[in-house]
């Protein structure tokens, strides 16, 4: 169990005297805070556009907005609708009922979707392939897959369209009276982490050993090798000379690949204990954001074998995640995806997302418009 005071995490371990609290300095990194605030607004834009999109004639009653989210969030979605008339248009008025519907150039560019999700099938179909290929058995509740869904892009119908559409790699059996997701077939060219291809991409892979420079770890903790993670140190946090020397050993020390089952290891095996790193690494690098709640990842214990304080491995290893409490939950984030708040890499849906959102900072819209929305919302 843990909790946490601004930047101090309190563990509780268990000793021969009975339970002691163990205090522990979590570094906040401002910047991933920030990230989970940014996203906000965005979250609200395009809920409401699919909303909008989702009924039979491209609108939707104000009134009726609280039977598709509630009464309390449904104050959210119409201060959205008065705030961002370049995305929303607001009719009615007179006899007819106020209603609210995408705008011109908001429908111009919303019929782009269509094309950035089919760039994500194959995108989206690997990823499914290589989060089975991790687990144990080849195999995960489907429940799980939906819990970890919109994280990971996936259609919220993706049982129904994605997965009957390649039955050579994917079933649907139910295995002790829940229906799981299985892998059909194994495919080694898959078995590579995001992290070898990109220390490949980079030429650290395919180096000769026998080439390569003896190089030391730096003081941020990186070190150019093909066992190493790329690190980032929070500020204000100052390793020392001994710290340094054995996060050097950490970081050239051999580990087994996360495509290996892991029945195979000793947890207690240090080689064992880098490659849970490498496994939570792996899942966080086939999202979309490159984050996932905490309670997605707890999600997925049986499934990996992942340590049962698996907090304690986050924070130890800070370098590479970052927890933050922002927000209506907690949220685990892979810190070298990130350039301050910004995601580094982005693919087609968020980048249609973005395009999508970035209406709300343009004028585009008639006066009548906007004097309907203030008029309507207040």
């Amino acid at each position: 169990m843990f909790r946490e005071v601004e930047n101090v995490v309190l563990v509780r371990h268990s000793s021969g005297g009975g339970w002691r609290p163990k205090k522990k300095i979590y570094h906040r990194v401002h910047e991933l805070d920030k990230a989970i605030d940014l996203k906000k607004k965005p979250a609200l834009i395009l809920e409401l556009k699919s909303i909008i999109q989702t009924q039979k004639h491209g609108s939707i009653l104000l009134r009726d907005l609280e039977k598709h989210v509630g009464f309390v969030h449904k104050w959210n979605l119409m201060a959205a609708i008065e705030k961002y008339p370049s995305i929303f248009y607001v009719g009615g008025g007179n006899k007819e009922p106020p209603f609210v519907m995408l705008t011109e150039k908001a429908k111009e560019i919303a019929a782009e979707e269509g094309e950035a999700i089919e760039s994500m099938e194959p995108i989206l179909v690997k990823n499914l392939r290589k989060l089975l290929m991790m687990s144990i058995d080849c195999q995960v509740p489907l429940e799980k897959v939906e819990f970890i869904q919109s994280a990971m892009g996936l259609p919220h119908d993706f049982k129904s369209t994605l997965i009957p559409k390649y039955p050579e790699f994917f079933s649907l059996k139910v295995i002790n009276g829940k229906v799981n997701l299985v892998l059909e077939n194994w495919d080694s060219s898959l078995a590579i982490t995001a992290r070898e291809d990109k220390l490949s991409r980079e030429g650290v892979l395919v180096e000769p050993i026998g080439n390569r420079k003896k190089v030391r770890i730096t003081k941020d903790g990186n070190f150019l090798g093909r066992n190493a993670f790329k690190i980032s140190f929070p500020p204000g946090f100052r390793p020392n000379a001994s710290y340094l020397e054995e996060f050097e050993k950490w970081q050239k020390m051999e580990f087994p690949s996360p495509y290996l089952n892991a029945r195979r290891f000793d947890a207690a095996d240090p080689k064992a204990r880098k490659r849970v790193v490498a496994v939570l690494h792996e899942l966080l690098s086939l999202t979309m954001e490159k984050r996932v709640t905490c309670a997605q990842l707890d999600a997925f214990h049986s499934e990996y074998l992942l340590p049962s304080r698996l907090i304690l491995c986050l924070i130890k290893h800070q370098g590479i995640f970052y927890i933050t409490n922002k927000g209506a939950r907690g949220t685990v984030f892979l810190k070298e995806a990130y350039d301050g708040s910004s995601l580094i890499e982005k693919c087609p849906l968020l980048l249609f997302h973005e395009r999508f959102v970035a209406l709300c900072g343009r004028r585009e819209v008639s006066l009548r418009n906007e004097k309907l929305s203030s008029s309507v919302i207040s």
